[in-house]
């Protein structure tokens, strides 16, 4: 365990550090802050929900509870459980580039999302698997770069949000599309009578 994290240390300098430029000086602080995006995502959500289909409002409510649930999870639990410090309150020398709070750094809360995120959109809108894994990545690669978390708490964060994401997508396909699909069930309920 002890070489993991040395591994960890040693690859999140290399990307705070090492990988330090101009350009991502500028860029990562703008990816990794929701907040800059926070009126593009209310607006595309009253959007969807006023001009989308039944399907597409149930889903977007589906997204939405999953992020909460998945925030949650992450923040409440697993946080809990690991009480991992967060790079910029325990290193020096580093590239911090946004403030640094005192909540612990494994799992890293935008990863999990960001994950839960990408994951449902590409099984809900497969064009847009490509944009959302690109996305997922530069989140999460944001957060090692802007000095708050280790690399290690941005996969655990993906692996934890890809399991809640896939979870999420096994009971929705196993329970929850009936309450939206009446073709579904009314196809459900002719096969079984043809038997």
């Amino acid at each position: 365990m002890k070489y993991l994290l040395e591994i960890d240390r040693a690859v999140f300098f290399f990307i705070n550090i090492t990988l330090q430029n101009p350009l991502f000086d500028w860029l990562m602080p703008f990816i990794t802050s929701f907040g800059n995006f926070k009126l593009l995502i209310i607006a595309g959500t009253i959007l969807l929900f006023i001009l989308g289909t039944r399907k597409e409002r149930m889903f977007l409510i589906l997204l939405i509870a999953t992020i909460l649930i998945a925030d949650f999870i992450s923040a409440q639990i697993f946080k809990n459980l690991f009480f991992r410090v967060r790079p910029c309150n325990t290193l020096q020398g580093i590239h911090l580039l946004v403030g640094c709070t005192s909540s612990y750094s494994f799992p890293s809360n935008h990863a999990v999302n960001i994950t839960v995120f990408a994951t449902l959109i590409s099984f809900k809108y497969r064009y847009l698997t490509i944009p959302a894994i690109i996305l997922a990545i530069l989140v999460s690669f944001s957060r090692v770069y802007v000095g708050v978390h280790y690399p290690l708490d941005v996969i655990g964060g993906a692996l934890i949000g890809l399991l809640i994401a896939s979870g999420v997508l096994y009971l929705d396909k196993r329970y929850f599309a009936r309450f939206y699909n009446p073709l579904k069930d009314k196809q459900i309920c002719s096969k079984e009578i043809d038997k």
